[in-house]
């Protein structure tokens, strides 16, 4: 389903062609690669229960305002001047709220809460104000902004409470927002949205999701870089863990764009409801891109404790980054192909056996463990997508 654009608004996007991710959207990105790297490093000195929780609720906050960001851009022309605007202001209020994020929990709640509120409402409003009075879209817009006002209320009361009540107040926030459009953001006197009224761009949506993967992996690379340059000695035993590192991320960036992503972006170009799919890949997406952070944690403890024991406080970076990032592609996968891959399953299952020896092992060891199990992966899903393939190509022609 696909809406004619509004004389009076300029500033949507015609839907007579592709839409292509635009260099003010790249641009846009560069926020958010500093947003990771700062999510990175706070669960990476908070190695505990609450700090991975904490970890989870900025990670959430920090997705949402990207993720709504990435569907305005596919409604609206960021090559307009009123859009990229509006663009360039989330950026700036973006970059105070993740450098707040360190002290999210601490002294700079408020800060982080605020800004990142004014994020979801003051973009809603722009949506509102710039898609015309005769717009379809207007009721769904309507609902976003309802629903970001709810939850804005939560994130600045949380923001003044402390402690658990902090927390709590957060996540309630995060679950507005985050759980609401999966029931078609359902408001009283406002009504309730269908995904048919998500019109947007399926092929610009998928490049968005993909590319932010790319942020996260950078992420990762950085990480093991940065950690490798602290070692004063650049010896086999120094090099070896970095090499781990950065081979597991390889091994993530094939399973994902090696096998998937392409398909990803004709599943959702041809779907005859693409904003049901297209709200899927997001749904996916956040577990997929929180096993990449995580990934990363894993990355810095395997080049600086290489030859420490397993302490219990590693075994979710080292087994449990892994484990989200598989569990988040074999959903991303289910949503592209109708099934769940067995070579995710599979190598979900190793993971679980590396658990049961970790303890007697080196943090190098079971570094060097997941990533061949991410190698072996990615592997055995190319070689099996490969062979379908090949078979459909042959049957066709037959």
């Amino acid at each position: 389903m696909t809406q004619d654009k509004p004389r009076h608004a300029t500033t949507l996007r015609s839907r007579g062609s592709a839409a292509r991710v635009s260099n003010e959207e790249l641009f846009f990105d560069l926020v958010y690669v500093f947003a990771v790297t700062q999510l990175s490093h706070y669960l990476l000195a908070h190695l505990t229960p609450l700090g991975a929780l904490q970890t989870l609720v900025l990670w959430f906050a920090v997705w949402l305002g990207w993720q709504y960001t990435a569907w305005t851009t596919n409604w609206f022309d960021p090559g307009s001047l009123p859009v990229r605007a509006m663009l360039f202001a989330i950026m700036g209020v973006a970059l105070v709220m993740a450098s707040a994020l360190p002290e999210a929990f601490g002294e700079r709640g408020l800060v982080f809460a605020a800004c990142f509120a004014s994020i979801q409402v003051g973009r809603t409003v722009f949506m509102l104000l710039a898609a015309g009075r005769g717009s379809p879209l207007l009721p769904n817009f309507r609902r976003i902004l309802a629903w970001g006002c709810v939850a804005a209320v939560f994130w600045i009361a949380g923001a003044l409470s402390e402690g658990p009540v902090r927390i709590a107040l957060w996540i309630v926030a995060v679950l507005c927002e985050y759980v609401s459009p999966m029931f078609g953001l359902p408001f009283p006197f406002l009504g309730r949205s269908t995904t048919a009224e998500w019109t947007i761009d399926g092929g610009h949506l998928a490049e968005r999701c993909q590319l932010f993967v790319i942020v996260a992996l950078g992420e990762s690379i950085l990480a093991a870089g940065v950690a490798f340059g602290h070692h004063h000695d650049w010896h086999l035993p120094q090099v070896l863990p970095f090499a781990v590192s950065l081979v597991g991320s390889m091994a993530m960036w094939w399973m994902y764009f090696d096998t998937s992503s392409k398909d990803a972006a004709h599943v959702i170009e041809h779907s005859d409801d693409p904003g049901r799919i297209g709200a899927r890949f997001h749904y996916t997406h956040v577990i997929l891109v929180a096993g990449i952070i995580v990934s990363a944690v894993a990355d810095e403890l395997v080049i600086s404790e290489a030859g420490h024991p397993m302490e219990w406080k590693f075994f979710g970076p080292l087994l449990g980054g892994p484990a989200i990032y598989l569990f988040g592609n074999a959903l991303f996968k289910r949503v592209v192909y109708g099934f769940t891959p067995q070579s995710h399953i599979g190598g979900l299952v190793l993971l679980a056996l590396l658990a049961l020896f970790a303890p007697r092992l080196s943090v190098f060891t079971v570094g060097a463990f997941t990533t061949a199990v991410m190698v072996a992966v990615a592997a055995f899903e190319a070689v099996v997508r490969r062979r379908h393939r090949r078979t459909t190509a042959a049957s066709r022609k037959s």
